[in-house]
């Protein structure tokens, strides 16, 4: 039965093989989760800077820009890392309890379902083209305005294939790491970035400079929608062929209504939408509410892709890891196992928090005064962009306790309380963006970035407390939490203040204040990560 630890042998040993090594995987795979986030990360900044450089600063540029992503957005509203929340913890129940040729089938179950609802979005998508043009070119006016519209209508249809294979990819990641498999998985979207770049290279050079508002001939058009979609078939296919060698291949196949497992994930699924869509709802509220000050949007923009950024090279790193582990113990240990597995997840959350958090905090004001330089009175606004800084690092330490929170309710197949979570984030944004006209200028974007926080605290409590009551008796914080705190204090704290303090005693320019940022951060960072290898035997964390 479920969850007493049987299960037949083949398949199911091998999925429990990889889901509790002897030896404590987390911070090994984590690391691999974020290196190549970031070399992701820096892809899709290289992507957009290609395009820009090519297109020049148009509004015909913005509506292209715009167009590539809405995809991705449509994808990301309907399901997104749901896909992985809910598909992973079924393939690791089942795979313990069935085997590996049952959980294939689960799979492609559940993949026919999904493929068929992006396949109808993606239509929706192609119908309603020349409407997401129109908003797209909003700005473009005068005699150019038609043929701008022609070519965002072009390039939406073009593109809008590419929601049905980010749902395609998204399966091959949750195939890959219900098995363990995490590299190539985290590798892949480079590869998207870097196609893309070489299709928008090679257009720009066989059709001649594009700098000029409307003057895109049709070809460029279709080689850039053709350059992307083709991108995002490639990441797919790298994602589909992990998965093969995985032992999941993603073959759709009808049935679902008739499995039981399937349809259970597809309801969780269908269930958890808002986990997915109240977030991107939240931070166009926050970007709404922005534009009543002058720079607001760019601030907003600018910390918000910073407090993402820094969750998913830390933090949510760990979580996307900890998943098919958690799964596993959820499904076929006791609750002290489960409990253990808990505090382990929590233990390399946390220490994957705690650099972000001591370094941004104490380097809060020389961070922003290389990001931004503001002359008058918009240097006030620099002020506060350092306060929001600190509201930053603290946000992505408490993002991380509510999606760790969250997988490790999905890994006990539970979604309601997620769910729950992410709309009382949505309504902590709403009711932060109502109040922020109370604020002056100055203040708004500090009190904006504090709903970032407000919102993941929210969540975060609410996961929590839930989590709390499925550990007891076991307690909710254990003692890896607190050592993880410990090192934080010994080693990030000392050598962040003493860096600063040379900081304000040589007063460098800016250039030498980047040198010395980029020797004092990985100082501090070594000598964590040393005293922390040091420390986490003496643990015994681990979710096997």
């Amino acid at each position: 039965m479920r969850g007493t630890g049987g299960g037949t042998a083949d398949g199911g040993q091998a999925l429990r093989s990889t889901a509790a090594p002897a030896e404590d995987p987390t911070a090994r795979r984590s690391l691999v989760v974020s290196g190549w986030t970031l070399t992701s990360r820096v892809g899709g900044l290289a992507r957009v800077l290609v395009l820009g450089a090519t297109l020049g600063p148009t509004l015909f540029a913005n509506g292209v820009q715009t167009a590539l992503v809405v995809p991705n957005l449509v994808f990301t509203v309907v399901a997104g890392s749901l896909v992985m929340m809910t598909v992973i913890p079924a393939l690791v129940r089942v795979g313990d309890d069935a085997g590996q040729d049952r959980a294939v089938e689960v799979l492609g179950r559940i993949s026919a379902r999904l493929l068929l609802a992006a396949a109808c979005c993606t239509l929706a998508l192609a119908c309603a083209s020349p409407l997401v043009a129109r908003l797209l070119s909003l700005g473009v006016h005068g005699p150019r305005a038609a043929q701008v519209h022609r070519s965002l209508t072009l390039l939406v249809i073009l593109v809008s294939p590419q929601i049905v294979l980010y749902v395609v990819a998204a399966l091959g990641v949750a195939a890959q790491q219900a098995r363990g498999r995490f590299a190539l998985a985290a590798a892949a979207p480079a590869v998207e970035n870097a196609v893309v770049v070489a299709g928008v290279l090679l257009a720009d050079v066989w059709f001649g400079p594009v700098r000029q508002l409307g003057s895109a001939p049709v070809g460029f058009v279709v080689a850039v929608g053709i350059a992307s979609t083709a991108a995002v078939a490639a990441h797919a296919a790298i994602q589909v062929t992990g998965a093969a060698r995985a032992g999941l291949r993603v073959r759709p196949r009808p049935g679902l209504k008739g499995d039981a497992d399937a349809l259970a994930a597809a309801r969780r699924l269908r269930g958890s939408v808002g986990v997915a869509a109240f977030p991107s709802a939240g931070l166009g509220a926050m970007l709404l509410a922005a534009t009543t000050v002058p720079g607001g949007v760019l601030l907003m923009q600018v910390a918000y892709q910073l407090f993402a950024a820094l969750s998913y090279l830390g933090p949510r790193a760990v979580s996307m890891v900890v998943l098919p582990l958690l799964s596993a113990v959820a499904g076929r240990s006791s609750g002290r196992a489960y409990a253990a597995a808990w505090h382990s997840a929590l233990f390399y959350t946390v220490a994957a928090a705690l650099p972000a958090l001591v370094l941004l905090a104490v380097f809060a004001r020389p961070t922003a005064d290389l990001l931004f330089w503001f002359e008058g009175e918009q240097a006030v606004l620099l002020g506060r962009f350092a306060d929001c800084l600190l509201v930053v690092a603290v946000a992505q330490l408490v993002g991380g306790l509510h999606d760790v929170g969250r997988q490790a309710l999905f890994a006990r197949l539970e979604h309601r309380v997620p769910a729950r979570a992410s709309a009382c984030a949505l309504a902590a944004v709403l009711l932060t963006c109502a109040v922020s006209p109370a604020f002056d200028g100055t203040h708004r974007p500090l009190v904006l970035t504090g709903a970032v926080l407000l919102s993941e605290g929210a969540a975060a409590a609410v996961v929590l407390t839930r989590l709390r009551t499925t550990l007891s008796p076991e307690p909710l914080l254990g003692a890896p939490l607190l050592w993880a705190l410990a090192v934080g204090a010994v080693t990030l704290v000392p050598a962040a203040l003493a860096g600063r303090w040379v900081l304000a005693v040589v007063a460098p320019a800016p250039a030498a204040t980047l040198g010395m940022l980029l020797v004092i951060g990985p100082v501090a960072l070594v000598t964590y990560a040393v005293v922390l290898r040091r420390v986490i035997p003496r643990l015994g964390v681990g979710a096997g």
